[in-house]
């Protein structure tokens, strides 16, 4: 839902190398405008050297609109350095978040709730499953359903290749925002892993690193772990390797089937996925290389 005056907000999300003078370059700029920041926050990663922020502004503080922000920012930016990374952004535009899924629906309900009661910070436009199974609930939301097939994977390389096409095409009709793959149990091509870097979400059954891929409960429990639980990341090239947004764990013992893993699994994955995609679309995640930046 779009934020009201009152509640309308900008985002400015800024990383440079660190040195001194940059949080009263950014707050006396916004100051000087007459900005009334409601949030700050600010982060030094001792390993590389750079310096993250995320600063919101209200809206109806500053005598410009967020076009004329971001062409003033530009100053600011390269003031500080010459490799700084930023974006501004307005909550008063909504966000299109477009999900892909298969047949496991417990992430999909769970999303398509939030939306439905206004918790999710953005609109679902669309879902595309590579199986028809969940067009029901889908369209139940008053949402539109696509089905893409797939062919087995390893069984008809070239018809893969026009699915992913014909997904590509549905998904950035949209220019989506965020694209979720909420259990769409399909491994993405390095050619759109780039195409929608930093915008694929992806949910994975596991607290990665450990048992990436295929069924990840029953490695787990082969392995007698503790601890399950769920994590959130990007999408790249790299299978389950990208940048980790959110996890979380749930206690298990001996007695725990991997039925039951499963069971409370989920329970993971939907909290998990659901937080991600809000720090996401809040613009509380920057990334650099293969980590990132949460500020929740």
């Amino acid at each position: 839902m779009n934020a009201g005056n009152g509640d309308r907000r900008f985002v400015i999300t800024f990383s440079c190398p660190d040195r001194t003078g940059i949080v009263a370059r950014i707050s006396g700029f916004l100051a000087d405008a007459g900005g009334w920041i409601t949030e700050a926050a600010y982060h030094t990663d001792s390993d590389t050297g750079w310096f993250f922020t995320r600063q919101v502004v209200r809206a109806d503080s500053l005598p410009f609109d967020v076009d004329e922000l971001r062409q003033r920012f530009v100053g600011v930016a390269e003031g500080l350095s010459e490799r700084a990374s930023w974006q501004v952004t307005d909550t008063g535009r909504e966000k299109r978040v477009v999900l892909l899924v298969t047949k496991e629906g417990h992430c999909l309900h769970d999303l398509l709730g939030r939306a439905s009661s206004g918790e999710l910070p953005g609109q679902i436009v669309k879902v595309i499953g590579n199986s028809d199974a969940l067009r029901g609930v889908v369209e139940a939301h008053g949402l539109p359903f696509s089905y893409v097939p797939f062919p087995e994977p390893g069984v008809n390389g070239d018809a893969r290749a026009a699915a992913f096409q014909e997904l590509a095409a549905q998904v950035d009709e949209h220019d989506p925002h965020a694209i979720v793959l909420a259990r769409f149990m399909q491994i993405v091509p390095a050619k759109l892993c780039q195409a929608w870097a930093g915008r694929a979400l992806n949910i994975h059954h596991s607290f990665l690193p450990s048992f990436v891929g295929a069924r990840p409960y029953h490695q787990a429990h082969a392995r007698g772990v503790k601890l399950i639980g769920a994590t959130c990341h990007y999408v790249t090239a790299d299978l389950d390797a990208g940048p980790i947004i959110e996890q979380d764990v749930i206690r298990i013992d001996h007695a725990h089937t991997v039925t039951d893993m499963v069971r409370l699994g989920r329970d993971a994955e939907k909290l998990v996925l659901a937080r991600g995609l809000r720090w996401h679309l809040e613009d509380r995640v920057l990334v650099q290389g293969n980590k990132t930046m949460v500020f929740a």
